[in-house]
């Protein structure tokens, strides 16, 4: 069981930290990718490894990815490789995790058109403008995607990506 999380400088820290100690707790092997390999700080000041650059992500040995908000992501939608690691994702019908703004890379990667998600609520927006569904809910499942709008959601939010995970056919 293998769980990648992609994020980058300030990003949100406990939307990073939540699910990686949740996931290593259920057994998954967890890689933290980033623009490159390198130490990155979130907005509260807590840094962390990321073990791997995006063009060293092989999406296909994970089972799901999670994007985690706060201003990361605003970096990370621009990059081709992150977007292109969604889509895979996206595509092979694994379970995609983003919270915060953490949806405005689904939105950059063209995989929220027509379906239902929620996000923090400056983000609400742009998700409609991206022909997608919002909801102002703790979590929202279409298909594989799951999304959630802050911090106080992240314990419905891994419960519902964990329990996802396991009625998924392996």
């Amino acid at each position: 069981m293998k769980a990648l999380i992609i994020s980058y400088n300030n990003f949100e820290d406990s939307e990073l930290l939540y699910p990686l100690y949740r996931l290593i707790e259920e057994g998954f092997s967890v890689d933290i990718a980033s623009l490159k390999r390198d130490k990155i700080k979130g907005k509260h000041g807590y840094v962390i490894e990321a073990n791997l650059s995006v063009e060293e992500v092989r999406p296909e040995v994970y089972d799901l990815l999670i994007l985690p908000g706060g201003k990361a992501p605003e970096a990370l939608r621009k990059n081709e490789g992150v977007l292109k690691i969604v889509q895979t994702f996206y595509e092979s019908g694994k379970i995609i995790g983003a919270i915060c703004h953490g949806p405005q890379i689904l939105i950059s990667a063209g995989i929220l058109k027509g379906k239902r998600a929620t996000s923090y609520k400056s983000v609400a927006k742009e998700i409609l403008e991206a022909s997608a569904i919002y909801e102002d809910k703790a979590v929202v499942i279409d298909g594989n995607i799951i999304t959630s709008r802050s911090p106080l959601d992240l314990p419905y939010f891994m419960k519902t990506i964990l329990e996802l995970w396991k009625a998924t056919p392996k």
